[in-house]
């Protein structure tokens, strides 16, 4: 037998094998959320065999936090677009200001990210050649309303956004941000309120403009239009909307609010759509924030995009995944060095100075601000990811003065919170847990402890959180529990999620010292 036709025979013997590998490797199911906890609007772009998203940060520093992955499933942090004060100013940013849903988008070797800041400027791009970064300084726009989009069409850059509720188009310079032509208006929705979250696509001659409706709440819902001009009219799908779990399909599902979403081609062809949604906890609560999911779309050739066939989004999703490329995953944001890692957020911009890292141990300065107030304060912490989990730290409070707190916070909003901390008292220690809810404001519960070096413990199962402390050589203690559902948007209120931090106030010469920080997340569906 001919040798080449010997080799070839086995060359095509080893492709098959591998497709085949690669084949045994995909899922016809998958977990949703793909990123779990605070992850609000999502938007993707993909280059080459790459996807990228980006998601909301509202108050917290650095912003937009972005990801990568290889399948549309799996996901690993690669860093945070804005990074530096000067390009993310939160004066009085609130859990309801700061920076609203961004988009990603990649043109002619260029990443670009566009978004707003609410209370502090505006409508803003930034631009980078790695998607790890560095970031641009803001390249600032005159078209406001939130939610900006880009699109890249021969040579030209479009901006979309939602000024005068409804949804308006100009075209931009991508390098000065200044505007070319005059604001013209697309649609304004089928009339649920507050039409937002604009992305326009081109496919089979058609412009598509996906926006979403009815506020981000249970009624959220994404709708559809497209015109073969892209300055319109857009004629919207009789099928709209077209995708919301707030029907009779979709009522009885732990997942809710779906909607702002942005689609992505993937390498073999198919469409997926990620969005935002939430997952309830404890009957109409949550306390997670809105989490990115994912879901299969049919776009077939003329035709509208059907996502996920119809049906409602839920925890667990029937379809074909891309070849699986998980990431190395490890829970608990490891401090990393003399640097926080990339996943630790501050209450509005940090003063450096005040956050010491050094051998596994975090020193706090003490701000004079409480978590109460928006003034800047002494917080970093951690997405809350999971609702089944458990934090721990040991605090030294030796240097803290009297009146001051070092300890643990489950954050939701500046007068949504429990704390769980140590303060001096007489010759020892307090460590007490604190509630704080509106205008309710108390202590759960109290332990006495003869040593500044206490652990503490704060777990949770979904419905509660627990709060325990215990000294080092010691049994761990009791404070009590208290109700997730506190901490939920429907009642703390807040456009966020979650965040599991360590804080210190005090007079301006206390402080603390933090070390062995764990945190340990399993997935509940």
């Amino acid at each position: 037998m001919d040798k080449r036709f010997v080799n070839r025979l086995l060359s095509l013997f080893l492709l098959l094998m591998v497709v085949a590998a690669a084949n045994a490797q995909r899922a016809a199911q998958y977990c949703n959320p793909v990123l779990p906890g605070m992850h609000p609007d999502p938007s993707v772009c993909r280059v080459g065999d790459d996807y990228y998203v980006v998601n909301s940060s509202f108050q917290y520093f650095p912003g937009v936090p972005i990801y990568h992955s290889r399948d549309l499933v799996n996901w690993e942090q690669i860093g945070n677009v804005l990074t530096r004060p000067s390009q993310l100013p939160l004066k009085d940013a609130t859990s309801w200001l700061g920076i609203y849903a961004p988009t990603i988008r990649y043109n002619d070797g260029i990443f670009y990210m566009i978004t707003t800041n609410v209370g502090n400027g505006g409508n803003f791009m930034v631009t980078a050649r790695d998607p790890r970064g560095p970031w641009s300084e803001p390249v600032w726009l005159e078209q406001q309303g939130i939610d900006p989009s880009l699109y890249f069409e021969n040579g030209k850059c479009y901006m979309v956004s939602n000024p005068g509720d409804a949804i308006w188009l100009c075209e931009i310079d991508p390098k000065t941000g200044h505007q070319l032509t005059e604001s013209v208006p697309l649609w304004s929705g089928e009339g649920g309120r507050y039409p937002e979250g604009p992305h326009l696509y081109k496919k089979d001659g058609y412009y598509y403009l996906l926006i979403s409706e009815g506020g981000t709440e249970l009624a959220h819902h994404l709708t559809i239009a497209r015109s073969k001009k892209i300055t319109g009219p857009y004629v919207a799908n009789p099928a709209n909307p077209i995708l919301t779990n707030c029907s009779r399909k979709g009522q009885k599902k732990q997942v809710q609010g779906c909607g702002h979403g942005d689609f992505v081609q993937d390498t073999e062809g198919n469409w997926w759509v990620v969005f935002l949604a939430y997952r309830t906890f404890g009957g109409d609560y949550h306390h997670l924030g809105r989490e990115t999911f994912l879901a299969p779309v049919a776009w077939e050739k003329g035709e509208w995009p059907v996502v996920y066939d119809g049906e409602p989004i839920d925890t667990v999703m029937s379809a074909r995944t891309l070849p699986l490329q998980p990431f190395a995953k490890e829970e608990g944001g490891k401090l990393l060095g003399n640097r926080l890692g990339m996943e630790w957020v501050h209450l509005g911009q940090p003063v450096a100075e005040d956050y010491l890292l050094s051998e596994g141990q975090l020193r706090l300065k003490a701000s004079v601000a409480t978590l109460d107030e928006l003034l800047p304060n002494t917080y970093v912490g951690l997405r809350q990811t999971s609702a089944e989990m458990a934090v721990e730290a040991k605090v030294d409070a030796s240097a803290l003065r009297q009146g001051g707190r070092a300890g643990l916070s489950v954050f939701q909003i500046n007068d949504g919170h429990f704390d769980l901390f140590a303060t001096p008292a007489g010759d020892g220690y307090d460590i007490r847990l604190r509630c704080r809810l509106k205008s309710i404001d108390y202590i759960v519960g109290s332990v006495r402890s003869a040593s500044a070096v206490n652990l503490l413990r704060v777990s949770s199962d979904g419905l509660l959180y627990h709060f325990f402390t215990r000294q080092e050589n010691g049994a761990w203690q009791s404070l009590g529990s208290l109700n997730t559902s506190l901490l939920s948007t429907e009642v703390a209120g807040g456009f966020t999620g979650v965040t599991l931090g360590m804080f210190c106030n005090g007079d301006s010469v206390s402080s603390c010292v933090f070390s062995n920080i764990s945190y340990a997340g399993t997935r509940q569906e």
